[in-house]
């Protein structure tokens, strides 16, 4: 067992110092997972107590240590087809509408943030090839980000256990993938059809680049955040999206509770968020 301790005045310098950089908030439930994932970064970088490693974290140029912490403290848990009803809410609905406003044939652009290992992206890739008829006569860009860098890698890999390709119908399996070294590793097309980013969505330079976006995928990452950085988060996409533009969040998330900015949609398979044609 570790000799570092970290105290309550140590737990709530740490709490607003990671708010400040992520927009993530860590309440008292967290405190085991907090408490446990800092002294592992303290160890790892020989600073000896919090006090040294905190002074480090908050003035180290380079940020290096601030990004492993940040792709330590971060939950990443997902698996292709989560919440299906929404992929089919994409080609059903939401494909068909941002097309028939389109005035001309630039590529329909996609986000998804977190992107996690991945799969999310390469899931709405298969979904659009698989399901959605226009996918011959329109070009696509997806693009996926999250602040976790070792996240990024591994969606940059492909590469995938059991558990998260157990939701896929065999013969998309068979046709995307194959088994390598004691897991599935997705095609290299699919894998060049998705741009990985390194993105922290509360910081408006990050962002500041994404424009012009059609559909935002914004699934389970909210509720780690507060009602101030949501407010932030909803401001950000509004800006990001095109006109007519949709977001779609997690199942048990709500933009509507977040900011007025959006127009709810009620569509057959999904509820999901549309920046107002009309002018706010």
């Amino acid at each position: 067992m570790s000799a570092i301790t970290i105290s309550d005045e140590d737990f709530l310098k740490f709490k607003e110092f990671f708010y400040r950089k992520t927009g993530i908030v860590f309440d008292h439930s967290k405190r085991y997972f907090v408490d446990k994932r800092l002294i592992d970064r303290i160890e790892a970088t020989e600073s000896g107590n919090f006090r040294i490693y905190f002074n480090m974290l908050r003035f180290e140029a380079s940020g290096n240590e601030l990004q492993n912490l940040v792709n330590t403290m971060t939950v990443n848990e997902t698996y292709f087809f989560r919440e299906e009803y929404q992929f089919k809410c994409l080609v059903n609905s939401l494909m068909h509408e941002i097309t028939q406003r389109k005035t001309d044939k630039s590529p329909i652009r996609i986000w998804s943030v977190p992107s996690s290992s991945g799969e999310e992206p390469y899931s709405i890739a298969i979904y659009l090839l698989e399901y959605w008829a226009g996918i011959n006569d329109w070009d696509v860009e997806i693009m996926s980000s999250d602040i976790d860098t070792t996240m990024i890698e591994h969606a940059k890999r492909g590469h995938y256990s059991a558990r998260s390709v157990q939701h896929l119908p065999k013969e998309f399996l068979a046709k995307y993938f194959h088994y390598q070294d004691e897991g599935y590793q997705i095609c290299d097309d699919l894998r060049a059809a998705v741009e990985f980013s390194r993105v922290n969505i509360v910081n408006s330079a990050d962002v500041r680049p994404y424009r012009n976006i059609d559909i935002i995928f914004c699934r389970n990452l909210l509720i780690y955040f507060d009602d101030a950085s949501r407010r932030q988060v909803a401001e950000m996409f509004f800006d990001a999206m095109k006109t007519g533009g949709f977001v779609c969040l997690g199942h048990s998330e709500s933009m509507s509770r977040i900011s007025s900015l959006f127009r709810v949609r009620k569509f057959p398979e999904a509820i999901v968020y549309q920046k107002p044609l009309e002018a706010l």
